[in-house]
């Protein structure tokens, strides 16, 4: 097992002064190392969940090969107008305005259990409102699965009563 931290290059004042942006490239530019994380984020998950979904955009980056471990589908969460066909949508607050994300109202059945895959957890909004998304489709979050989690900030908290996995955590 690899020292995955050590694979997330830390880019100081990224976006903007007083940020500490977690880069995910030099991860995903060791295959083994990807593939370390992809197997990490499934194996716990092996015939217990009906498809994993991926939230915009690095989320399809680990969810997809990751569905593919799983031998289950992928779908997408999307922000709005990128997906085909007719779509449910929810709007959320973020701390700069507003943002809304989309998923095609027949990517699941009712009922389905599934596997939420994105690459990282700050403040949870994103992955709130994508599991209220989810509930719109009658489908059950099993678990919110990170690469990255910033622990001191409250996305654990927010995603409550869904478990969170992650792998990597950062108190900065």
């Amino acid at each position: 097992m690899s020292d995955l931290k050590s694979h997330i290059r830390e880019v100081p004042d990224f976006p903007k002064p007083g940020i500490s942006f977690k880069d995910i490239t030099p991860l995903l530019a060791d295959a083994k190392v990807f593939e370390e994380v992809t197997s990490q984020l499934a194996e716990p998950f092996r015939g217990k969940v009906d498809g994993v979904v991926g939230i915009e955009s690095r989320g399809f980056i680990f969810g997809a090969p990751v569905a593919l471990s799983l031998g289950v589908g992928f779908h997408l969460i999307r922000k709005p107008g990128k997906l085909p066909a007719e779509t449910h949508a929810i709007t959320y607050d973020l701390e700069y305005g507003s943002d809304t994300l989309e998923v095609h109202k027949d990517a699941f059945a009712p009922g389905s259990r599934v596997l939420m895959v994105d690459d990282l957890l700050a403040t949870g909004g994103t992955a709130r409102a994508a599991v209220e998304l989810l509930g719109k489709l009658d489908v059950e979050v099993v678990t919110a699965a990170f690469v990255i989690e910033l622990t001191a900030l409250p996305g654990r908290k927010v995603l409550e009563p869904v478990p969170v996995l992650s792998l990597i955590g950062y108190d900065d």
